[in-house]
């Protein structure tokens, strides 16, 4: 089950604001609101100077005998350091791609060597399709592939029929932390526990979940997670979490010169070396976010949890703003969990419909006024068929983060009343 935000003090919004330069930007002579969070949120002013400082100063390739290259060296390992801390687990469990979905591709690709005919795969119609597609490719050997269906009243995975889909015939689980199109945060640890009971490895999608709440790999005991680090205020770049055992056991497809020792046989080619400095950059953010609001964490770890329970207390604040807003618009169509007592249920996110309005009509002129949201299907592709709106243009999706004011939120209903009346 999800949990309560974890007690701290109240999350400074003008420091918060002061560190993001892309929200002073001016639209319509109005500043710009950004919740378009979900597709990619905005960065730090100490993201782009790492990422600056390392062109500058340390451009290199790895493993070289001289002072540019082993400063990349230290990059990597720093960062690699900032995401053990950020997932709780070694830092040989981490590894850099440049996307979430390349990563799944690679491990899907690797985990598809030992299976055929009679294997099963369990996805769910509630993920981003990067937590599909991949698996997918994988009935060319032969695998079934099986889904698990959705309550349609509030977007939230049907876990009875999970359980009854779960069989001994099952090698993997794949399923998202948190819904990318409606919010839903999925009973992970429950599905985890669930299918080692068959003996399947669970692999989990937290692309969405990262920027809003605490993510414990040791506590979930899956065996991998991955995220991406644009969508908690840092540059685009995947990150993977995977078991040390699995990684030492699975072969990845790899050149030849590359290592065999982990977390590096699963780093394809030469990294993006100056993103993945903006990486430890954004957790370091999120680390001092966490001394302001708990100055008594003495860990980088402790600093996250501190952080994250302030930005789910605000967050929360935000989205009953946001639900309670959006139920009162004539002619809305809701899409997810809109029960305000159960908001830690759910991130930050919603979907909506307006009657006699397209998404995309609706997000226009909302960016025409500088209110920036997304229309379509987000690559929630297997949603959008379940809940037949891909034929009309999806949903009209609405993102809250950290950094957004409740006087954006009502900017943001008083436009959609404007538009919809």
């Amino acid at each position: 089950m999800p949990t309560a935000p974890i007690e701290t003090a109240a999350l400074d919004l003008t420091w918060v604001r002061s560190q993001f330069p892309a929200l002073s930007q001016i639209v319509a002579g109005q500043p710009a609101v950004f919740l378009d969070g979900p597709g990619g949120t905005q960065v730090p002013s100490r993201v782009i100077d790492a990422i600056s400082d390392y062109l500058k100063n340390s451009n290199a390739n790895t493993c070289g005998a001289y002072a540019t290259s082993r400063r990349t060296d230290a990059v990597i390992a720093n960062a690699r350091a900032a995401m053990a801390d950020f997932f709780g687990c070694e830092k040989d469990e981490v590894a850099f791609g440049p996307n979430m979905t390349t990563l799944t591709f690679a491990i899907s690709r690797s985990i598809g060597r030992e299976l055929g005919p009679g294997d099963e795969i369990l996805l769910t119609h509630l993920d981003h399709d990067a937590n599909v597609s991949p698996w997918r490719a994988l009935e060319e050997r032969g695998v079934t592939i099986r889904y698990v269906d959705i309550n349609e009243e509030d977007c939230t995975l049907n876990m009875a029929d999970l359980a009854q889909k779960l069989s001994s015939r099952t090698r993997v689980m794949a399923v998202g932390y948190a819904s990318n199109a409606v919010g839903t945060i999925n009973h992970v640890k429950e599905i985890v526990r669930l299918a080692h009971q068959k003996g399947a490895l669970a692999y989990i999608d937290a692309v969405h979940y990262a920027p809003h709440g605490p993510i414990d790999v040791r506590a979930l005991d899956c065996d991998f997670l991955v995220c991406s680090s644009y969508k908690f205020f840092g540059p685009h770049m995947g990150i993977l979490y995977g078991k040390r055992e699995h990684l030492q056991r699975l072969q990845p497809y790899k050149v030849r010169a590359n290592t065999n020792a982990v977390p590096n046989r699963w780093e394809w080619g030469t990294l993006n070396h100056e993103c993945i400095a903006g990486i430890a950059a954004c957790v370091d953010y999120l680390a001092d976010l966490g001394r302001q609001v708990d100055p008594s964490a003495s860990t980088r770890r402790a600093a996250l949890l501190a952080a994250y329970g302030a930005i789910q207390r605000h967050e929360h604040g935000l989205a009953e703003t946001l639900i309670r807003g959006l139920l009162a618009l004539p002619g809305l169509r809701f899409y997810g969990i809109r029960d305000l007592a159960k908001l830690d249920r759910r991130c930050p996110t919603v979907a909506v419909r307006i009657a006699g309005h397209t998404p995309l009509e609706l997000a226009t002129r909302l960016g025409e006024r500088g209110i920036f949201t997304w229309d379509g299907n987000y690559y929630a592709l297997n949603l959008t068929e379940r809940l037949d709106v891909e034929k009309d243009g999806g949903f009209l999706r609405i993102g809250l983060a950290h950094y957004n004011s409740a006087a954006e939120v009502e900017r943001l209903l008083q436009a959609l009343g404007e538009i919809a009346t």
